[in-house]
């Protein structure tokens, strides 16, 4: 019993705890409401003041920019008036111009109508004047003006005749003093070297031993030597020398080294003969082929084909009057451009042209015609320049003078080869009487080659065995003879030898 009534006593202090606690909690929260409430207005209050006071300063702030921006107005509203006034005012200026220059441009177009009608009445009471004076004189305007010169001329005549001839004089002695000073200068500026050619060429003998072996049995060595090489090979009692003569320097050349390869090599017979005849043959085309580019390279002239420079150094072993024909076009080369810089002419053109001037030269005992209509079919062929090719056609006077270039490729060749000690007459006569030996002889058909050798005594000519017979070359010999007879003036005879060999060749296997 004790126990329940300390149960409930519990209870019941628990109940009015929690209703004192409910309670105390409720007055607690009113008291916190209160301050948070108190504390909240207060911070609102703050806020409405903050806010006063920053709409305060944005509402001043708008009012400055409402004023600058009311001034920037008015000032521009200002500058666009004082502008358009100006415009106005230019306007009216501009408008004034041009209402005078409407009245002035009438008025000229008066003063050019009046003008005209005074021209025309002048020339009429000119015409009128002219028509009384040629009624009263009895001349007409053109006699009288032929009266007036005949009249003057026969009074001055001494006076014109003396002063045309100091001008003709003044004048040629300016122009020759000129021409003098190009000249010399153009002279001056390429002095090449010139050296007389010879038709003869010695070849120095270890021994005297080595003439049997070069003529051989029964003299066949020195005949295949002197049938591939077109040279003859003079062997005498000169101690220890053989001479090789022919006219054309590449054939002596060839044959000369030719015999010195076989002297070094020592076996001399036929076919070692043709081998050495092939690689000395080689060795001349090299050299050849070195000098005209060597030529190319000291005129400076860039661009050619490299058989043109082939053709080219062709002239090295080519004479005309005795002069080395390859150092002759160089020199025109050179002379040619010197004139073209001093007259203010195309050097590039004349230097080019003076060096192919001669290019025919190369070739012409193969083909017909003059050196010059076959050296312009050569440069038409490699496509060299028309005005190079109309410079060097002309240097022979055979075709007119197409440009000043021609002039000066023609100057420049007479020059080179009208100097003291250039040319030789004589030996330029015996190479053309050779050449047109062996023109002749090769003409006809059936020949292998021809050679004319021994000075021109003698006309070597083989033929083509499968061809003419025996009876045929010898009626071909009297041919030959009788149009050398025919057409070439020499001294003494010239012998008409035909050769006709036959080979054959077998191979044991």
């Amino acid at each position: 019993m004790n126990q329940l009534i300390l149960l409930l006593v519990g209870i019941f202090s628990l109940g009015m705890g929690a209703i004192l606690g409910y309670f105390a909690r409720q007055s607690i929260a009113k008291r916190d409401y209160a301050n948070i409430e108190a504390k909240i207005q207060k911070r609102i209050s703050q806020c409405k003041a903050e806010t006063e006071a920053i709409l305060t300063k944005a509402k001043q702030k708008a009012l400055k920019i409402i004023e600058s921006a009311k001034k920037e107005i008015d000032q521009r509203r200002e500058k666009l008036f004082k502008t358009e006034k100006l415009l106005l005012k230019r306007e009216n200026i501009l408008d004034e111009r041009i209402s005078n220059l409407e009245q002035r441009k009438k008025e000229f177009h008066q003063k050019v109508e009046k003008l005209r009608r005074i021209k025309e009445t002048l020339e009429n009471l000119g015409k009128e004047a002219q028509g009384n004076l040629e009624k009263i004189s009895g001349f007409s305007k053109e006699e009288a003006k032929k009266e007036l010169f005949q009249n003057l001329e026969r009074e001055y005549q001494k006076e014109i005749l003396e002063r045309m001839r100091k001008l003709e004089s003044d004048g040629w002695k300016r122009f020759e003093r000129k021409a003098k000073e190009l000249l010399a200068l153009a002279i001056q500026k390429c002095g090449l070297s010139q050296a007389q050619e010879i038709t003869t060429t010695i070849v120095n003998l270890p021994s005297e031993e080595i003439k049997g072996r070069i003529i051989g049995k029964e003299g066949r060595n020195i005949r295949t030597l002197e049938k591939l090489t077109g040279a003859e090979i003079l062997v005498d009692d000169t101690p220890e020398i053989v001479i090789v003569s022919a006219f054309d320097p590449i054939r002596r050349q060839i044959a000369k080294t030719a015999l010195e390869k076989l002297i070094r090599d020592g076996r001399i017979q036929p076919a070692r003969i043709e081998e050495m005849v092939s690689k000395a043959t080689s060795e001349i085309n090299s050299q050849i082929k070195k000098a005209g580019e060597q030529a190319v390279y000291d005129t400076g002239v860039i661009g050619l084909h490299p058989k043109l420079v082939q053709l080219l150094g062709r002239l090295n072993f080519r004479t005309s009057y005795g002069q080395n024909v390859l150092l002759h076009s160089i020199e025109v080369a050179h002379l040619a451009a010197a004139l073209a810089s001093e007259l203010g002419a195309n050097s590039q053109v004349a230097l080019k042209a003076g060096l192919l001037h001669d290019i025919g030269k190369a070739v012409d005992y193969q083909i017909q015609g003059s050196h010059v209509d076959i050296g312009i079919k050569i440069l038409e062929r490699f496509g060299i320049e028309k005005e190079v090719t109309s410079a060097m056609k002309a240097h022979h006077e055979e075709y007119p003078y197409e440009s000043l270039e021609a002039i000066l490729v023609q100057t420049a060749d007479q020059i080179s080869g009208a100097r003291p000690g250039a040319r030789k007459e004589s030996l330029e006569n015996y190479l053309k009487r050779l050449t047109e030996l062996e023109t002749i002889a090769t003409s006809f058909s059936g020949i292998r080659k021809a050679y004319a050798i021994q000075a021109g005594r003698e006309l070597r000519v083989f033929v083509k065995p499968e061809e003419i017979n025996d009876l045929e070359a010898k009626k071909l010999a009297r041919e030959i003879a009788d149009r050398v007879e025919t057409e070439l003036k020499y001294p003494g005879e010239i012998k008409v030898n035909v050769i006709r060999e036959s080979r054959v060749i077998e191979y044991a296997r």
